[in-house]
């Protein structure tokens, strides 16, 4: 890797009005690139790995081979479209928002808004979950002591939580960002220690999905679209990638340097991934597997129960808790900022200039409640990723992308392309797959 900058050429770029500006040679790679490169996996990489591995190897050896070959393409050329719809648009800088003001107007980035939001809150009432089944497992399983009434627990924790990001925003963010990186250290020495209860005999060519729920291959082959959509998404970085890209590159360069920076850095994210996912299920047979779906608990819990090893049996919950709160934090931060924006413009569309103050109290008392019930009821946490979180991200990912490609004249030159249809069919079986569930 070339970290050299004193090597630049000449691009003209838009915005500037015509002069000229001097970028660094975009064919080159730069140190921004490996910090940029590095920000996208660390990001790329959160709690719903977690919940890969169940439903990759549930379904036996098929299953997982299917992701397997599936896991690249799904990433790449899914946020690939996302970066080009972006970086093509004159309100680049406004980030996705913006984007969708430019490209279809008003009232359709009010829409995407709500939709955005909706994706994004589906993802905190799931971690919500996550985190009380972890700490409850944690307690009983590891500390023996007799499960704590559930609604207790779960208030406990979601006030806990929200009191934290409250009490300090930014630092709170930061400190979230600095465990990125661990956390991957840790899922790659996981993936490594668990290498000597590796047996090939815990891949088996059903599985245990299709032997114990009557469903067809094809069926199950279906399911694993939104699971993989929702382990590899991290769309909202894109938007500062992509912004940060043109603006050193300049508008001509960007396309090139996107696609270089995320070629690379999916090959890295989809390796570390995948090695875990292979690591926990040949760990663990098909039946643990449908067992930890079973007990909605995410797979490093899961592996401290049933595996009596030193350093699962504590450090593996641990893991789960930080990764799982740390994106909890991070989504919760983002769903704020956007229902904040969505109730003070509703707002000022009717004449009212609501304060501040009585928006985020409204915000909070809606949050608590609502993350509160549903941590106590306890819904699936698969099933919510299969029937909401997924299908949503792959309409934002994937169809809202393609749609721009095909309607917007500015986007006309990334039409015609083969990626167009595997990114298109895959939005329309994912968002499909919530429907599986009435058949």
């Amino acid at each position: 890797m070339n970290g050299n900058l004193a090597e630049k050429i000449v691009v003209e770029d838009e915005s500037t009005s015509g002069k000229h500006q001097k970028f660094p040679d975009p064919k080159k790679w730069h140190k921004q690139d490996t910090t940029w490169g590095l920000s996208l996996f660390g990001t790329a990489i959160g709690a719903g790995v977690l919940f890969l591995p169940i439903n990759a190897g549930a379904g036996g050896i098929l299953s997982l081979l299917f992701i397997t070959i599936l896991a690249f393409p799904v990433m790449y050329f899914s946020h690939r479209a996302f970066a080009k719809i972006i970086y093509a648009s004159k309100a680049a800088d406004e980030g996705i928002t913006g984007t969708i003001r430019e490209y279809f107007g008003t009232k359709a980035s009010i829409i995407f808004n709500i939709v955005y939001f909706l994706c994004i809150y589906t993802i905190v009432l799931m971690y919500s979950v996550a985190l009380t089944n972890t700490a409850s497992s944690f307690i009983v399983n590891q500390l023996h002591f007799n499960e704590p009434p559930r609604a207790i627990l779960s208030l406990v924790l979601v006030l806990g939580l929200i009191a934290i990001v409250n009490f300090g925003q930014d630092i709170t963010v930061k400190v979230m960002s600095m465990l990125v990186y661990p956390f991957i250290v840790s899922l790659i020495f996981i993936s490594i220690y668990l290498i000597p209860q590796w047996h090939l005999s815990n891949l088996s060519f059903s599985g245990v999905s299709t032997a114990s729920t009557g469903q067809s291959l094809l069926g199950m082959l279906w399911m694993l679209f939104p699971i993989v959509v929702f382990s590899f998404n991290h769309s909202p970085m894109i938007s500062p990638f992509v912004i940060k890209q043109r603006a050193t590159y300049g508008i001509e360069a960007t396309d090139f340097k996107c696609a270089q920076i995320q070629k690379y850095t999916y090959i890295m994210t989809v390796t570390v991934v995948m090695f875990f996912v292979y690591s926990s299920v040949l760990s663990l047979s098909p039946h643990d597997l449908e067992l930890a779906k079973e007990q909605n608990l995410s797979i490093l819990s899961y592996l401290s129960n049933r595996l009596h090893l030193p350093v699962i049996v504590y450090a593996a919950p641990i893991i789960a808790f930080v990764a799982i709160t740390k994106s909890f934090l991070g989504h919760y931060v983002g769903a704020f900022e956007v229902m904040r924006d969505i109730i003070i413009e509703s707002g000022r569309a009717r004449g009212k200039e609501i304060k501040e103050k009585t928006v985020k109290t409204t915000i909070l008392a809606f949050v608590i409640l609502t993350c509160w019930y549903t941590a106590y009821t306890n819904p699936s946490i698969l099933g919510l990723i299969d029937n909401i979180s997924g299908p949503l991200i792959a309409i934002i990912l994937c169809i809202l992308p393609m749609y721009a490609i095909r309607k917007v004249p500015v986007l006309a030159k990334y039409r015609g392309k083969f990626s167009n249809i595997f990114v298109t069919v895959l939005g329309i079986i994912t968002v499909l797959a919530c429907l599986k569930s009435f058949f």
